[in-house]
């Protein structure tokens, strides 16, 4: 066969090429995580977890505190927009509100997932996948632990104060739905008082401060969204002079260190958890996606409940 001889010289001069200078390196993904802020310990490991899994796997993460506030993440997302990000995770404060910015994205070709935190949109194409606990299941859990308990004495009627999440945020929504729907089942079961304390310790105790003082020793149960929460309630239970484990039952969710402690030292009695550790998990669907390999709309995290019982033997355990 005749060839060409330039092109002979050339495909030689490529090859030499190829085997003396090494491959360039391949270019770091980079993923913009706009974060709710840094209202509990919750968040605070949930933070932690997602920084630190974007370390050990080489991942540029560029990170914005919305401070509980939409519109500083709807600011944030847009940004990474600009930036040209190869992908956007965020959990969202409330359920809705986001179809313009996630429109925008889109439009970009940047996709997004969702952690933590569910949206309301109309088109669910606007994220790849949904990272996070199952909200309803957590409340139906701390719903199912009081209805045991509510055997014991068959006859009382309960009355129960709930502490509420941040207005309009999906685990303040589910947590209440998973929770009046299961304690349906008993009609001496009632929630007499029900009042955002916005996930804070704060304003958890300023809000338990006025169940107190409208209802006082009619309050049998306290049913907080979070542990932070709780633990700021328990601050007014024992001020107004009442015994918080006791006098006043007191269910949470999280499963965060400082719920453990409240346990142990009989304060609180069952915490539901709510993983926060998504870091390693988040950095593997941003790389699948990225991909264009297939992952399921919905990645649920695995989670138990606590009683007061095995909180001494689990609290060498806890992570976060």
């Amino acid at each position: 066969m005749n060839c060409n001889r330039r092109t002979v010289l050339a495909a030689a001069c490529l090859a030499a090429f190829a085997l003396n200078v090494p491959a360039f390196a391949a270019k770091p993904l980079v993923i913009g995580f706009s974060q709710v802020g840094a209202e509990s310990e919750w968040r605070t490991a949930n933070t932690v977890s997602i920084k630190e899994a974007a370390k050990k796997e080489g991942i540029t993460l560029k990170f914005a505190d919305a401070q509980q506030k939409q519109e500083n993440q709807v600011k944030a997302i847009r940004s990474f927009i600009a930036q040209r990000v190869d992908l956007i995770a965020f959990s969202p404060v409330v359920e809705s509100g986001w179809d313009t910015v996630l429109r925008e994205a889109k439009a970009a070709k940047i996709p997004v997932i969702l952690t933590d935190r569910a949206v309301n949109v109309s088109d669910p194409a606007l994220y790849a996948t949904f990272l996070g606990s199952d909200f309803v299941e957590e409340g139906r859990r701390a719903g199912r632990w009081l209805l045991e308990r509510a055997k014991k004495t068959p006859d009382a009627a309960i009355n129960i104060v709930e502490l509420q999440g941040t207005v309009g945020s999906a685990p303040a929504l589910d947590r209440k739905k998973g929770f009046d729907e299961v304690i349906a089942a008993n009609p001496k079961l009632k929630v007499i008082r029900s009042q955002t304390g916005d996930f804070t310790r704060a304003k958890g105790k300023e809000v338990m401060e006025a169940f107190l003082k409208a209802e006082g020793k009619k309050i049998n149960v306290l049913y907080a969204h979070n542990d932070d929460m709780a633990i700021g309630a328990i601050q007014a239970i024992e001020e107004a002079g009442m015994k918080p484990g006791k006098d006043i039952v007191v269910i949470s969710i999280d499963g965060v260190k400082g719920a453990f402690e409240a346990m142990i030292a009989g304060k609180l009695n069952v915490t539901v958890e709510c993983n926060p550790l998504l870091g390693p998990q988040l950095m593997q669907l941003a790389r699948d996606v990225v991909a264009n390999k297939p992952v399921p709309k919905r990645v649920v995290t695995q989670e138990s409940v606590f009683p007061a019982e095995v909180a001494a033997k689990e609290f060498p355990n806890r992570k976060y």
